[in-house]
């Protein structure tokens, strides 16, 4: 590794060349600084650079190591932190001009467990605006944050501006939320790897006020299965602030032949002929990696799903909003019906909401009796203009896991003709995030994608 292109390094690369001395936090933070001035003005990925606060941190891991006293074996890694996730003394705008100038007073818990592992944070990357942009990152605060391998296009969702800047090479990984799907789309669209943990894997205590009730969780992104893990077993494990955080999960299993159902539609919803191209070809790797592949149905009332699931968010914001004079006059025009879709809903619409998804969530662990994974394709669409709204069809797949606290990743499987990157999904029973792991880490190994980059000048939609 030479100091220039330390931007490229993966976790466990800069942890090994930290460990071995060949390389410096100090070096590698100064790498993907100057790196993000070269891409960040086509890209636009920062709600916030806290550039100088992380040289000083990355000179103080460079001195932990020189004396053998690193905080942890990721001690100086740079990473960003989606701005919906506090960091003190740093903005914590949400993306959205009701908040814009608030400063973090604390910690989010996750952010607080990392920065006792070392890892260094280079800033706040951009969401969309309330994290319910409807696929995009495209704000009237912060502007729109544009895909690395098409910037023309969307990086899909809310977690879009941590997608821009892994995908790009600054940081190595980033931390990030998925409420519906936030992280999960953007790593497709992006070529990485992006985690949605089981329900309390990551506890959530000093975050936001929450307005998506328990569907939303931190999670990690990055370019490949490793770091993912690295990220997740450094922000994981039970607080006592977070009810949820105790739950047990299911122990790692011994290799085996997996039991996987392919559903490459979720009812009557269609999906880009592109996507269904890539995971069909997912599938038949999958089946030549030894595991039982059988096509068929949803295991859920993908309907019922589909009546319930905009009520949580609607009523989320509509009650976020209700104490702020003059929100209209600031957010952008999808808002207000949102809003007012959401203050026309009555408790008993959102108890509905609630006992539907347990029931989907039932219909879940019946299907887990006898399979091991759900295969299912990341996105319904392939990309659109970075400032539009999404096509319906793109969003189907990915909220069923939020619905029921499930685990999910999305994994990068073969490109679309114009070599635009898509992602496959992979969900599992609660708890079984090391089954996910493993499997990914499986499929990495024999189909690798690390050393995919967007290139100079990323193809377009029209190419």
């Amino acid at each position: 590794m030479t100091s220039a292109d330390g931007w490229r390094r993966s976790s466990r690369e800069l942890a090994a060349a930290y460990a071995e001395g060949s390389s410096t936090p100090t070096e590698v933070v100064e790498s993907v600084i100057e790196h993000a001035a070269r891409v960040d003005g086509r890209l636009n990925i920062f709600a916030h650079r806290a550039f100088d606060a992380a040289r000083a941190q990355a000179e103080q891991s460079t001195r932990r190591w020189r004396r053998g006293e690193p905080l942890g074996p990721y001690d100086g890694v740079p990473i960003t932190v989606k701005d919906n996730i506090p960091v003190a003394g740093m903005p914590c705008e949400w993306g959205s001009r009701v908040f814009e100038g608030r400063l973090a007073q604390r910690d989010e818990l996750c952010v607080a467990r990392l920065r006792e592992r070392g890892w260094v944070i280079l800033g706040k990357t951009n969401v969309s605006e309330f994290t319910l942009g409807r696929g995009n990152v495209s704000t009237p605060l912060h502007g729109t944050t544009r895909n690395p391998w098409a910037p023309a296009l969307t990086t899909g969702a809310s977690t879009g501006g941590s997608a821009a800047a892994v995908a790009s090479g600054v940081g190595p990984a980033a931390l990030g939320t998925d409420g519906g799907g936030s992280i999960r789309w953007p790593a497709g669209y992006c070529g990485l790897v992006g985690l949605k943990p089981s329900l309390g894997r990551v506890p959530r205590v000093d975050g936001l006020p929450v307005v998506l009730h328990d569907l939303e969780v931190a999670a990690p992104l990055a370019r490949s299965v490793a770091d993912v893990e690295a990220l997740l077993q450094a922000m994981a494990g039970p607080d006592p602030r977070d009810r949820a955080s105790h739950l047990l999960a299911a122990p790692a299993e011994a290799d085996r032949a997996l039991r996987i159902r392919y559903v490459p539609q979720f009812g009557e919803h269609p999906v880009d002929p592109e996507i269904t191209a890539s995971v069909n070809t997912v599938a038949e790797r999958l089946r030549a990696l030894g595991h039982e592949v059988d096509t068929g149905p949803a295991p859920h009332d993908v309907a019922r799903f589909d009546a319930h699931w905009p009520t949580i968010g609607t009523a989320g914001l509509a009650w976020l909003l209700r104490d702020h004079d003059g929100w209209r006059d600031v957010v952008a025009d999808i808002y207000p019906p949102m809003v007012a879709q959401g203050s026309s809903a009555s408790a008993i619409d959102y108890v509905a909401a609630l006992n539907a998804f347990r029931e989907l969530y039932l219909e879940l662990a019946e299907f887990f009796r006898t399979a091991d994974l759900l295969l299912t394709p990341v996105a319904g669409a392939m990309p659109w203009p970075a400032e539009q709204l999404a096509p319906p069809h793109q969003r189907v797949f990915t909220g069923i896991a939020n619905a029921t606290g499930v685990p999910a990743i999305s994994l990068p499987g073969p490109a679309s003709p114009q070599g635009l990157p898509i992602g496959f999904q992979l969900i599992a029973a609660f708890g079984a995030d090391q089954l996910l792991l493993r499997l990914a880490a499986q499929y990495e190994l024999a189909y690798p994608w690390a050393d995919r980059w967007p290139s100079p000048t990323p193809p377009t939609a029209e190419d």
